[in-house]
């Protein structure tokens, strides 16, 4: 990386800006966002979006599941383009980042190569994607997932949301169904700059997150069936309580996590108790199981482990428990090559950095299968996100932004 290329840094301020004037759409009371996919907040999102990319001197296309990609042309627009990106939707009670920085970060480096009047030799393309957080439609990163042919569109199109309306509807009703089929289009390698969305990062003081890859996640639905009895006459010795039961396996979910280490993750998030009433012993208890690893290996010996769990439990108290697989995805690492990448060049930038991997999904979990891939994480305050409260600071939103910069010149090369 040369001195001059180091040198290069976003305007920090503007970013921030466009940041705030974007988060404007949708604002909630508590200074948060909800502007869910497809609906006519997201509409107006994509228009302010969209009308920057074209004052920048970006041409616009968008698919068939309404991803859309803003292009700046390169000396040689043969070559596959440098993509980066993220998603404008946002949870029901989400904040001002989380999607957003990574979408509007790419921007403001096109916005920056314009100002110094750099021409890249590849094209540089910044994409949102539809429906990543799946708040109003599942499955979650589902645009990504169509374009990398991991989510049929005919199925995407047909998911519908708590009110009955199917995503083609309301692509067509917001006008982001677009013509190019998705995955038609090349893609030479992929950046994503985002949030943390944990504590990491700011508990170690560190501006830039190198990361690795994303835990793989394995869902269960658990349910736990004995027999409801009256509280008072029924002794401690015959009942058949459900709950109790279930307690003890939601507890072997923690446990299992804490047997994989560093990177396990055990949760239950949901708890559905049957028929809950408050002097009758409980009959049913069905619960979600989330389990997370860095890799699928780890992942099947924590699935096992929750399977034999249940079954112990079963033998020892009579109760009957069935788990039912319910979702899965593999653990994804990135690109050697891009991780180096974001590692030299927040080095060159003076910042320190920590590797480390993403316990959330994100599109670039997809758009691995297709390209080489990586991402660059800024700390969040105290770890928030999905919430009104999450924040970033300037600096660190800049500074993230400033890595993008380094690693798209570095792939996309700047013409002579």
């Amino acid at each position: 990386m040369s001195p001059a290329t180091e040198s290069l840094r976003v305007d920090g301020h503007r970013l921030w800006r466009s940041l705030m004037d974007l988060a404007a759409i949708g604002a909630t009371p508590k200074g948060g966002v909800c502007r869910l996919a497809l609906s006519d907040l997201d509409r107006e999102g994509r228009a302010l979006v969209t009308g920057w990319a074209r004052e920048a001197g970006m041409t616009v296309t968008v698919d068939q599941i309404g991803n859309t990609f803003m292009r700046r042309a390169g000396r040689d627009n043969a070559l596959p383009p440098v993509v980066t990106g993220s998603h404008i939707d946002t949870q029901p009670t989400g904040g001002k980042f989380d999607g957003n920085y990574g979408v509007l970060a790419g921007l403001e480096v096109v916005r920056r190569l314009n100002e110094l009047g750099i021409q890249t030799e590849a094209p540089v393309e910044v994409v949102f994607w539809t429906n990543e957080e799946g708040s109003r439609f599942v499955p979650v990163m589902m645009g990504s997932g169509v374009f990398a042919g991991a989510i049929a569109l005919e199925k995407a199109h047909a998911a519908r949301d708590t009110d009955g309306r199917s995503v083609r509807e309301e692509l067509l009703r917001i006008g982001a169904l677009g013509d190019e089929e998705p995955g038609a289009r090349p893609m030479g390698t992929y950046f994503e700059v985002h949030i943390e969305q944990g504590p990491v990062l700011e508990q170690h003081g560190i501006p830039i997150g190198v990361v690795l890859g994303t835990l793989g996640v394995r869902w269960f639905d658990c349910t736990v069936t004995g027999m409801e009895a009256h509280a008072g006459p029924t002794p401690m010795a015959v009942r058949r309580d459900a709950l109790q039961g279930a307690a003890a396996l939601m507890q072997e979910v923690v446990a299992i996590a804490a047997l994989h280490p560093p990177h396990g993750r055990g949760t239950v998030g949901m708890v559905q108790v049957f028929p809950n009433s408050r002097n009758v012993i409980p009959g049913q208890v069905k619960f979600s199981v989330d389990l997370r690893n860095a890799s699928d290996a780890l992942l099947d010996a924590m699935a096992q482990d929750m399977r034999d769990g249940a079954a112990r439990l079963a033998a020892a108290t009579g109760l009957q428990v069935v788990l039912e697989p319910v979702s899965s995805y593999p653990a994804q690492p990135f690109d050697a090559g891009c991780i180096d990448a974001v590692e030299r060049a927040a080095q060159a930038l003076g910042h320190a950095s920590l590797r480390l991997v993403s316990g959330a999904g994100h599109d670039a979990v997809y758009t691995a299968r297709r390209a080489p891939t990586g991402m660059v994480f800024i700390p969040c305050k105290d770890g928030i996100s999905h919430n009104e409260a999450e924040d970033a600071l300037p600096a660190h939103v800049a500074a993230g932004a400033d890595v993008l910069l380094q690693v798209v010149l570095a792939y996309a090369g700047r013409a002579a």
